[in-house]
């Protein structure tokens, strides 16, 4: 007696449809599972077994032969175990075979029968509705999420024993909810932060104004306790909403990475802040077999800030470097490559020495010149040429205070000026799969896109050796910027000014660019 089933299987955030096939044939009584599994997927005979007996059904006492294809295909996680018994269930003519046709099912059994959640069920429903199947069997917990995906029909269940009386046809018998220890929560539906707490340092809040418009990369440089941190943690909240597309995408990703979506759709760009002593599998991504989602993937369409940057293991500093250029990461193992989106927005933070004192007006430094030599080189050159925009915190003055606590601006209306910008971007560049000036080329920047005038003072610094050819393309996307914030139809030669004087870190007033 034969049958099958149908899962999913997820390399990076492509699922490929994994057919489960159950055999049951004479031979002593033992059960057989192929197919390149791992680990989880291969203890998945016992976890099956117990939950089968546990449930007032049979385990076949002959020979049960289970096979997953593509064969060639390396198969990891838990979340087989509903297919493998349904396909098991139908072969030993307990549920209606027929019913199994057009469905994947997705979803760990515990010894008890209970059908506890397990990740990536969001790109996983993504590919069986592409796959053109038309109904999904998750864990109860998890119908929500799968019902993101519009066009199928969504089975939640608690329980194996509600899962073949659901298949049968017979009524419904109840659950008990499953707790999962440990499941991390999701937090896009917190409220951001806002810009208006955020006392004095106007060129600060300038810079990541431009920043959040052109989707720039930032370097913020000062002593302790002047709010680098604070400026940081609220560029989110000036960022518009995503669009479906990139909603879907983001939440796939947080989805694998084994977040809660029971909420909804992220539809607010993530922020992402690991600590400095993260490794590199944590913060790229990693794993044994199939690498899971890092830090730079739970940023995509977001922010991934660096807080004290140069404290970073320098191995983790420069594998950003090709994520920052392509918008993805490719991990390679030896049996399959996964490949994450990563078109994240850096935003950097450190001080200026170990001591944090160095270059700051009335403090005193005491690191010896060595020590702050090569704290500043913890970060390489190709990381620094990388970064658009640098800005230097200085400490406040009492009457510079005084003067900033009368006049601040909200993230609602610093924000409201952000969606302008890029609706100006958006219209010039539509059509070329880009939305902001920070994803343009330099080969479109340079021949597609008017060259605006003022450029000779670029042209200076890349004869003295100040600016890399990839710095002048950088200059010009933040130029461009600060057109779209100003109004304008292009860059004139305040903004190249401008643009360059930002990117070297230079004090600014913020008049200057009109």
């Amino acid at each position: 007696m034969q049958a099958c089933a149908w899962s999913v299987a997820l390399v990076g955030l492509d699922g490929r449809i994994v057919e489960v096939e159950a055999d049951i044939g004479a031979g002593l009584p033992r059960t057989v599972l192929v197919g390149l599994a791992d680990t989880a997927l291969s203890e998945a005979r016992d976890r099956c077994k117990a939950a089968v007996g546990n449930t007032g059904h049979s385990w076949p006492a002959s020979l049960l032969t289970i096979n997953l294809s593509p064969a060639t295909l390396p198969k990891t996680g838990s979340h087989y175990d509903l297919a493998i018994v349904a396909a098991v269930l139908a072969a030993a003519e307990v549920i209606p075979r027929a019913e199994l046709a057009g469905t994947v099912l997705l979803g760990e059994l515990g010894l008890d029968g209970r059908v506890r959640p397990v990740r990536g069920i969001l790109p996983a429903v993504l590919a069986a509705a592409q796959a053109g199947f038309t109904r999904v069997v998750v864990p109860v917990r998890q119908a929500g999420e799968a019902a993101l995906v519009e066009g199928l029909d969504v089975l939640g269940v608690g329980s194996l024993a509600q899962l073949v009386a659901l298949l049968r046809g017979d009524p419904v018998p109840e659950a008990e909810p499953v707790e999962v220890l440990g499941e991390a929560p999701s937090d896009h539906r917190t409220r951001p932060l806002d810009l208006a707490d955020v006392v004095g340092q106007v060129e600060a809040k300038w810079a990541v104004e431009v920043a959040a418009a052109g989707r720039h990369h930032l370097m913020f440089s000062g002593p302790p306790g002047v709010g680098k941190t604070m400026v940081a943690e609220r560029i989110p909240g000036l960022l518009p909403d995503l669009t479906l597309t990139e909603a879907l995408e983001v939440s796939a990703v947080h989805s694998l990475a084994g977040f809660n979506l029971a909420d909804g759709l992220i539809t607010r760009p993530p922020y992402s802040d690991p600590h400095h002593s993260a490794s590199v599998a944590s913060i790229v991504g990693g794993g044994t077999r199939m690498a899971k989602p890092g830090a730079i993937s739970c940023a995509h369409r977001g922010i991934l800030f660096l807080d004290e940057a140069p404290e970073f293991p320098t191995r983790v500093i420069d594998a950003l470097r090709t994520p920052l250029e392509s918008g993805t990461v490719t991990l390679g193992r030896s049996e399959v490559q996964a490949r994450y989106p990563a078109r994240f927005q850096l935003v950097m933070a450190s001080n200026p020495c170990p001591c944090g004192q160095a270059a700051t007006p009335g403090a005193h430094c005491s690191c010896p010149p060595q020590a702050v030599r090569r704290y500043a080189e913890r970060i390489s050159g190709p990381i620094k040429d990388r970064i658009d925009i640098s800005c230097v915190f200085l400490p406040l003055r009492k009457a510079y205070l005084a003067a900033a606590l009368q006049r601040t601006e909200s993230s609602a209306v610093v924000g409201e000026r952000v969606r302008e910008a890029r609706d100006r971007q958006e219209r010039r560049l539509a059509g070329t799969g880009w939305r902001t000036n920070g994803e343009v080329s330099g080969p479109y920047l340079r021949r597609q896109l008017p060259l605006p005038d003022g450029l000779q003072v670029v042209e200076n610094a890349v004869n003295r050796g100040r600016l890399s050819p990839r710095g002048v393309d950088k200059v010009l996307r933040v130029a461009w910027t600060l057109a779209d914030l100003a109004g304008r139809d292009a860059p004139g030669t305040d903004e190249v000014a401008v643009a360059l004087a930002m990117r070297r870190g230079e004090q600014l007033d913020r008049t200057e660019a009109g």
